[in-house]
């Protein structure tokens, strides 16, 4: 958040009537940072794994335009281990996948269960495997996941929580955290490194509000409902002394709340990061939150920006779908 910009910024008119956000997920997407940031800066798109990292390194991109949540998120090391290689089942097309995880390089295995695609020409694809990343060579198209893949497209019994470490917002006409830049974020991966794999976290979330005066001049933009949401789940994840934000910026952002707060008589916010389709890496904690695949949190306001989280139980009120 650049603070300068944000507490220079006019607000609109005070909302004729006190209202109330409720932000729910309407897109949720992790991207392995560690690939964009430590990855050739300039991938080879004739190659499988450059098409990959070209593709994800565009679609992060496009997030900086827009006023979307992201979260820093440290998961447990995984790698495959090439020295075992795969392995075919006697039937079908069922691959077993080797694994390495962790710092001690613990042995674990993932069953692939494949189906061929409408573009193949070979009936099995050839396999390569590589540290991070294994490709399926099916003849006319080559397939490619990334280790932290496997784990979201294919069934498995393997469980990693992800840990939040830094809450921010992607818009950033300079897309540093993109090109990796941003001295925070790189601050955690050198934390990270050798120990667990980080992860950027951005979700696109939809806030409805309720107000008893339908005031157009009221109506809080979609920076206004970052810029709130970004200061509630710093204070909520990160505590009220967020390690891996500054001074200067804790208390530009306390002071952008405080009167975002008071423009719109904002009673409260209400957010919940959970719905229906989340997998095993949705599973979410902190150094100050347990783990779980909701956090649905209730956010009431104090004086001078003060921020106060009421977590509510997990069954509260219904899980949204992403798909509806």
């Amino acid at each position: 958040m650049d603070g300068d910009e944000n507490i220079e910024a006019a607000l609109p008119p005070r909302s004729s009537a006190p209202q109330a956000w409720d932000a729910s997920v309407a897109e949720s997407r992790f991207y392995w940072y560690d690939l964009l940031v430590n990855d050739p800066l300039v991938p080879d798109f004739r190659d499988p794994i450059g098409r990959y990292q070209r593709r994800m390194q565009f679609a992060l991109d496009a997030t900086m335009e827009k006023q979307l949540l992201f979260f820093v998120i440290s998961r447990p090391r995984l790698r495959f281990d090439i020295k075992k290689g795969t392995s075919w089942g006697f039937f079908g097309l069922k691959l077993s996948v080797p694994l390495l995880s962790g710092t001690d390089n613990r042995k674990e295995s993932i069953t692939l269960e494949l189906e061929v695609p409408f573009e193949a020409t070979f009936k099995k694809p050839i396999v390569t495997l590589h540290d991070k990343y294994i490709t399926l060579n099916w003849g006319a198209l080559t397939e490619c996941y990334s280790a932290h893949d496997l784990l979201q497209k294919f069934p498995n019994d393997l469980k990693y929580e992800s840990s939040v470490q830094f809450v921010g917002i992607t818009r950033d006409q300079q897309s540093r955290l993109a090109k990796g830049r941003l001295p925070a974020v790189n601050r955690i991966m050198e934390e990270n490194d050798g120990a667990f794999d980080t992860f950027l976290l951005v979700k696109r979330m939809d806030v409805k509000v309720e107000t008893a005066v339908q005031d157009p001049l009221g109506e809080a933009s979609a920076r206004s409902h970052s810029e709130v949401m970004e200061g509630a789940l710093i204070r909520y994840f990160e505590g009220e002394k967020p390690a891996h934000h500054g001074t200067i910026e804790n208390n530009n952002r306390r002071d952008r709340v405080a009167g975002l707060v008071e423009t719109y008589q904002l009673d409260r916010l209400t957010v919940d990061l959970g719905f229906k389709e989340a997998d095993s890496f949705h599973d979410l904690k902190s150094a100050i939150v347990p783990v779980s695949r909701r956090h649905l949190v209730e956010f009431t306001f104090g004086p001078g920006g003060e921020i106060r989280a009421n977590r509510l139980a997990d069954d509260a009120r219904p899980l949204v779908s992403l798909e509806e």
